[in-house]
């Protein structure tokens, strides 16, 4: 058994009840900034003039708008997790990393921390997996 499928195995076996519904608020709060991102267009078009090729920053705007959309409403069902969190990460990434970062480390920079939050959420959602109460496990008990 290679590393993948015991990280895999570790988290579908340690994995608390209580954590499903942290799993589910997650999904919403993604899908919540989806919509934030999708409704703000004076930041879209901040974010499209101030890159160089426009087309590389149209394809990162359609990007993040599916990827929150999308990957949020999976998440929260629980289908596909470690999928979606993993095509979640980049933009956490580069959310804490290059955008809200240049604003500063304080208290009332809540979209630092509120990126913070979720980054960390996805990389625990990546290692323990969606749990009992989601589609992957409803998929995988009614496979055999």
């Amino acid at each position: 058994m290679n590393l993948l499928h015991r990280v895999e195995h570790w988290g579908d076996t340690h994995h608390p009840a209580w954590t499903d519904a942290l799993r589910i608020m997650l999904g919403f709060i993604l899908v919540l900034k989806g919509v934030s991102f999708i409704s703000d267009t004076t930041y879209l078009s901040q974010l499209v003039g101030g890159l160089h090729f426009d087309l590389w920053s149209v394809m990162i705007v359609h990007y993040v708008a599916f990827a929150h959309l999308m990957g949020g409403f999976l998440i929260a069902v629980g289908c596909l997790t470690r999928l979606m969190v993993i095509l979640q990460l980049p933009i956490l990434v580069g959310a804490v990393f290059f955008v809200n970062i240049s604003r500063g480390f304080s208290a009332l920079n809540s979209e630092l921390w509120l990126s913070l939050i979720v980054l960390m959420l996805l990389l625990l959602f990546l290692v323990i997996g969606s749990g009992r109460f989601s589609m992957d496990a409803y998929v995988k008990q009614n496979a055999r």
